[in-house]
């Protein structure tokens, strides 16, 4: 590889490499020793294309989710079947893969500044400033549209489409705009036990013994010359079980026992 050679942001590919590999072999005890990383759908990663592909999933910690995604990705493309054992499948990581974060979170600190660079693609967000929903939308960046153009031209990109760690928040309308303007393939994630053992930056373990579990689903059937933005919206609701219907079929007291229950798991 050229040692000076850089993706469409500028990013010398050598260093985001070292990046991964370095940030791969601390981070992985993280999902394979202190905890258990439960992995569905791998074989999906190997059957997409190299470019214009969109993930969409649930959101639960700022850093560890999208951490477990560079490890899956880049294990399960390695040839690993639903697991991430053997940490040499960062030898040679996808470079080629981003994911959508809010600017403010990555400009917090030093840590999050050195994470931008091995894929963030920052957007600053319309509902929220300082860690605050705000009244007045602010106006969108078009140059933040225009980097997420970019990185699907170029490879994958991750995003967590309701902007927040909360569960059953609503999906925000601008990734239903992103998916009928570029028409990528959207694959679904939906991932639990991240809230469990980790904070919610997820930068620090606060449980060990807890089982994570990582679903990988098919691409979503989008028409996307006549399905609506809010059709759209409703169908990544469902795909990555935040529709508000998931919580009506459930009662509080099996929340409730779940919750409970979730303490307990082991591995």
């Amino acid at each position: 590889m050229n040692l000076f050679k850089r993706n469409p942001f500028g990013h010398i590919l050598f260093l985001k490499k070292w990046l991964i590999r370095i940030a791969g072999v601390i981070t992985h005890r993280r999902y394979r020793g202190f905890n258990e990383l439960q992995i569905e759908g791998s074989d999906i990663l190997r059957q997409l294309p190299e470019q214009n592909v969109l993930f969409i999933s649930n959101h639960q910690t700022y850093f560890a989710d999208v951490v477990a995604m560079f490890h899956v990705f880049n294990a399960s493309l390695s040839g690993r079947q639903n697991n991430i054992r053997n940490v040499g499948y960062l030898w040679n990581p996808k470079l080629n893969l981003y994911y959508v974060a809010a600017g403010e979170t990555m400009r917090s600190g030093l840590l999050p500044k050195i994470l931008a660079y091995a894929g963030a693609i920052t957007v600053e967000r319309t509902w929220r400033s300082g860690g605050k929903d705000i009244d007045e939308k602010k106006a969108v960046n078009p140059n933040d549209t225009e980097n997420i153009m970019k990185a699907l031209a170029d490879g994958w990109v991750i995003t967590f489409p309701q902007g927040t760690t909360k569960s059953f928040k609503p999906v925000r309308k601008g990734t239903a705009h992103i998916i009928k303007q570029h028409k990528p393939l959207v694959v679904p994630i939906v991932i639990d036990g991240f809230r469990r053992s980790f904070d919610k930056k997820g930068l620090r373990i606060k449980k060990k013994n807890i089982l994570q579990s990582f679903t990988i689903k098919p691409p979503l059937d989008i028409d996307y010359e006549r399905e609506s933005i809010e059709e759209i919206v409703e169908k990544i609701e469902y795909a990555i079980e935040q529709h508000p219907s998931f919580l009506k079929v459930i009662p509080a007291e099996v929340l409730e026992e779940q919750e409970r229950l979730n303490e307990l798991r082991r591995w």
